[in-house]
């Protein structure tokens, strides 16, 4: 497949389409704050962005290597953060085609469950990387978070797995197939050391927030259990 090289904005058209055609729902409420004593405020203008599912999960998909632990990042299309270049951001910044993030990915309308989380993480982790795991051995990483609660409804899960790899050297993985669509073009894994991969974090070559998180929530369970 060849290397995607840019992201070639067409039209602004789906602005215009019907809220149910979109796959984020944006709501555009007005609300008051109620208060204890009975009174309440006076009324403000409320955005809220909705995906069809409220939930989504994030895999830490990690092996043990000649190293130490090795954790699994996806590269992939984000074109929000590409499309940053249209604007002045505070700080220099490179221009973002690909982000480097955990394989993660939504749940379908009607899941409910751990169990549920454990299959939609297993199936993101087949899709987008090629990794086959049971489901049950899928742990939860801690708690959900939000990532924009200001703004956005949606929670993400954490989990992590111990997979297996190859014998060979390599430092990069396969491109991963995802799921046929053109954002799933190009994607890039790779497999970093833990401490490495936290460092990145930290420096700004891993700029994905979940992927933090549940890196350093990895390293304090295994630090806790002795590894």
């Amino acid at each position: 497949m060849p290397r995607v090289i840019d992201i070639e904005l067409l039209d602004d058209a789906p602005r215009r389409a019907r809220p149910e055609q979109a796959f984020l729902q944006l709501r555009r409420l007005m609300a008051r704050n109620r208060y204890a004593d009975g009174g309440s405020s006076k009324p403000y203008p409320l955005d809220v962005i909705d995906r069809p599912a409220l939930d989504a999960v994030a895999v830490c998909a990690w092996c043990r290597s000649p190293r130490g632990v090795d954790v699994l990042t996806r590269s992939g299309l984000r074109p929000a953060a590409l499309f940053r270049r249209e604007r002045t951001p505070a700080l220099p910044e490179p221009t973002y085609l690909l982000v480097e993030e955990l394989v993660a990915g939504v749940l379908e309308p009607g899941e409910s469950g751990v169990e549920a989380l454990q299959r939609r993480a297993a199936e993101e982790l087949h899709e987008e990387a090629g990794i086959h795991v049971v489901p049950h051995q899928l742990r939860l990483l801690g708690g959900p978070v939000f990532m924009l609660p200001g703004i956005a409804s949606e929670k993400i899960h954490l989990l992590e797995v111990e997979v297996t790899r190859g014998d060979g050297p390599e430092q990069w993985a396969h491109e991963g197939d995802g799921d046929g669509s053109p954002l799933e073009e190009g994607a890039v894994l790779r497999w970093r050391e833990l401490h490495e991969a936290i460092a990145a974090c930290e420096s700004g070559g891993i700029e994905d927030a979940k992927t933090e998180l549940a890196l350093r929530r990895l390293a304090a369970r295994l630090v806790a259990h002795g590894e």
